[in-house]
């Protein structure tokens, strides 16, 4: 890859500036209000959730980008409450919270979005939000990206963040990004929450694109539990000089890069999980066959159990294979778990069930996101396309988690 990490701690992007607070939002005190402001000539573009039942602060986003034609200036985020499903309590909510930042920024309101992320059905302490916006404004910085990215967690058990730069004719370029997600998990188009800012101009038709690429490999690749949420936001924004389109396929690169990194620590973050599940499945004609058998086997809640279980029980991934919706002949498949074939050609291997219990253990019991990764590979031999889906194991905490949540 022509990217390289470093360090978010010290992050600079050219003319982004970041903010993160605790507006006592959330009875914890912890950090829940967030805030991102771009230069003036920035491009964005958003993915959001096809839940039909979704947020206002949804809805706002997407009129927002279309009236401004992509030039957003700022995201207002806040975490705690999701204000979706309040009627016209959770839109007259989000537009005060707009108007009172338009006026601390000077910024026109169609250039500013909000997004929410917490309980449905709860709104938000409007009078703690509205008090604490000029000092949100006022903790704006080029280098608060971390305190950002922690004040948009609810579930989370750790923040999700990432930045990574590489020299492109002549010029530094960075990519950042942050995520939230635990629970609730099965995006279409989009994710939990997560933002990316880039520091090299790109224009909004292209930008639109690429992002969309970006989340078909990453955040439309993921499932913790099967569930979409109502608030479910991608945005992405771009701003600086533009480059030479022959930089553009690295540009891509570094975005797949980013968001496939946020998508896997949103998968093994899962509520209750106790590693990360990789599925990948090649040898198929189409791509997006592929990506679509993938996720069947990542989102079957039969499997995910059978990874917690650390049982290798292949004809759990065959079933989830089949119900995905894609014709394909069994006879062809190639099955393996980790290293070790199970399935040749749909026939039976010789395996050693006690060698891969003790593979799938190791996993269960590996570091965060270093070794702790159950991987399963199905090859149908019957073309080149090929796609990766992430999940997790599902677990009896995950239950006690979701049964508790808001009590």
């Amino acid at each position: 890859m022509n990217w390289s990490h470093f360090n978010y701690h010290e992050f600079r992007p050219s003319g982004f500036m970041y903010a993160g607070i605790s507006a006592g939002l959330k009875d914890s005190k912890k950090k829940d209000l967030a805030l991102i402001v771009a230069p003036e000539d920035s491009i964005c573009s958003g993915l959001f959730t096809q839940s039909v039942v979704r947020a206002s602060c949804v809805e706002i986003c997407k009129r927002r980008l279309k009236n401004a034609s992509g030039n957003i200036r700022a995201i207002l985020i806040n975490s705690g409450q999701a204000n979706a499903c309040n009627g016209d309590i959770g839109m007259r909510d989000s537009l005060r919270a707009t108007k009172a930042l338009s006026k601390e920024l000077d910024i026109d309101e169609d250039q500013i979005l909000i997004c929410s992320t917490g309980v449905i059905g709860v709104p938000i302490p409007m009078n703690k939000m509205l008090d604490n916006i000029p000092i949100l404004v006022n903790s704006l910085n080029q280098n608060n990206f971390v305190s950002a990215s922690e004040a948009i967690l609810t579930t989370d058990l750790r923040p999700k963040r990432i930045a990574i730069q590489t020299s492109l004719g002549g010029r530094n370029i960075k990519i950042a990004a942050f995520a939230k997600g635990s629970g609730m998990i099965q995006p279409n188009m989009a994710t939990m929450l997560a933002f990316l800012t880039c520091d090299v101009g790109i224009d909004k038709n292209l930008w639109d694109r690429m992002i969309k690429e970006a989340s078909q490999l990453s955040f439309n690749a993921i499932s913790v539990d099967g569930d979409t949420s109502t608030n479910d936001s991608f945005l992405a924004i771009n701003s600086g000089t533009q480059i030479s389109n022959r930089y553009l396929p690295v540009i891509q690169e570094g975005i797949n890069y980013v968001c496939q990194n946020l998508a896997k620590s949103i998968a093994r973050d899962g509520e209750g999980s106790n590693c990360l599940l990789e599925v990948l499945v090649t040898g198929l004609k189409d791509k997006l066959d592929a990506l679509k058998i993938a996720k069947s086997i990542v989102n079957s809640s039969l499997v995910k159990t059978a990874v917690h279980g650390c049982d290798p029980n292949w004809g759990r991934i065959i079933a989830a294979a089949g119900n995905a919706g894609i014709e394909f002949n069994f006879a062809t498949i190639d099955l393996f778990i980790g290293d070790f074939q199970i399935l040749k050609k749909g026939n039976l291997e010789t395996y050693s069930e006690e060698i891969i219990i003790k593979y799938m253990k190791e996993k269960m019991n590996g570091s965060y996101l270093l070794n702790d990764t159950v991987k399963i590979t199905l090859n149908f031999n019957n073309g080149k396309a090929q796609a990766k889906a992430w999940g997790c194991d599902l677990s009896k905490k995950y239950i006690d988690i979701n049964s508790l949540y808001r009590t």
